[in-house]
């Protein structure tokens, strides 16, 4: 009996992430079922999983309970469609022997990509010529803007050596920013071969032009950014949080935004979607996003087609290329 595979994702989502020759890859090597019903329901996921050996997630799936376990006593491999895989592993899948894949390389360029986009934005002060015109500002006070600069000629801090903000470092350095990463678990090694400098956390927020959010959550990087982290930051400095929220203390930083000191590119919140009287909506300094860095197509394509050679690489017995163990949850967000 060859290998089973369950998809439960909702249809309109599967065929973002599984267009035409990726769906047909999966389908011709391996038996397919598909959810019909609510994919949060823990009942209706079972159902799916009863005969399963790999059960495929996206988000909103319930996670792999006991329960969910007893109902799929063949479910080997849970190959998640997103990045972080924390809301579906269980300390029972763990003990079951489930093993984890999941298609977080998959995002990382579009994410930096983004993220590159915000740094440049904010560098040209594109958001606020952007809100006096929508806002009916005369023309040559819509003009007046603080100093732009260049991404050559800036001192870019980028706050965690992920796997976006490894493919941000490139990014910005091709364009000729100077780098200084703050990472605990950076090597100097890894470091040089990146072309950066590390940093204390201090010293990087004092001085760098740009500071890139691209770290996990983790209980210690709860709030990195609070009121006294915030401060350090020079006059006319330029915060980016592709990331999460979890890393910001949000009041601290809207107290920052609402002086006009520093200006910021937001695509993260601590309340989503993002309240309309929420405050951040009426700053000029500040550019929004409504959570949306790494949902490109080609993330999506990229993602489809990750999944899809990693359950090749299970059902044929060799080492999966994403696989995440117990010890690598600790430090992934």
């Amino acid at each position: 009996m060859g290998t089973r595979v369950a998809v439960a994702v909702p249809v309109a989502l599967r065929e973002v992430f599984f267009p035409a020759t990726t769906w047909s890859r999966l389908t011709d090597g391996f038996a397919v079922a598909t959810i019909d019903g609510d994919h949060r329901d823990p009942a209706v996921v079972s159902a799916l999983a009863a005969e399963a050996d790999v059960l495929v997630t996206a988000w909103g799936n319930p996670p792999l309970s006991s329960d969910l376990l007893a109902a799929a006593p063949r479910l080997r491999l849970l190959a998640h469609l997103g990045a972080t895989v924390k809301p579906y592993v269980t300390e029972a899948s763990w003990a079951r022997g489930v093993r984890v894949t999941q298609a977080g390389q998959a995002m990382a360029a579009a994410v930096a990509e983004a993220s590159l986009a915000h740094t440049l934005a904010l560098l040209h002060r594109i958001h606020r010529f952007d809100h006096a015109m929508r806002t009916g500002t005369p023309w040559a006070q819509a003009q007046a803007a603080p100093p732009r600069r260049e991404l050559a000629a800036s001192v870019v801090g980028v706050v965690g050596a992920s796997r976006t903000g490894r493919a941000y470092i490139q990014m910005v350095r091709a364009l000729g920013a100077e780098v200084v990463v703050f990472d605990p678990y950076l090597r100097e090694d890894e470091a040089a071969d990146l072309g950066v400098r590390r940093s204390g956390l201090d010293e990087l927020l004092r001085g760098s032009t740009v500071v890139a959010l691209h770290a996990p959550v983790l209980p210690e990087t709860r709030h990195l950014l609070g009121a006294r982290e915030l401060a350090l930051l020079p006059d006319e400095a330029l915060l980016v949080n592709t990331a999460r929220s979890w890393l910001v203390d949000e009041a601290a930083l809207l107290a920052e935004l609402v002086s006009g000191r520093i200006d910021a590119a937001l695509d993260v919140y601590d309340e989503e979607p993002l309240p309309v009287d929420h405050p951040f909506r009426s700053l000029p300094n500040v550019l929004l996003v409504p959570h949306q860095a790494g949902g490109t197509l080609d993330a999506r394509w990229r993602a489809g087609e990750l999944i899809v050679a990693e359950i090749e690489r299970f059902a044929a017995g060799h080492p999966l290329e994403h696989e995440v163990t117990v010890a690598m949850l600790d430090r992934m967000g």
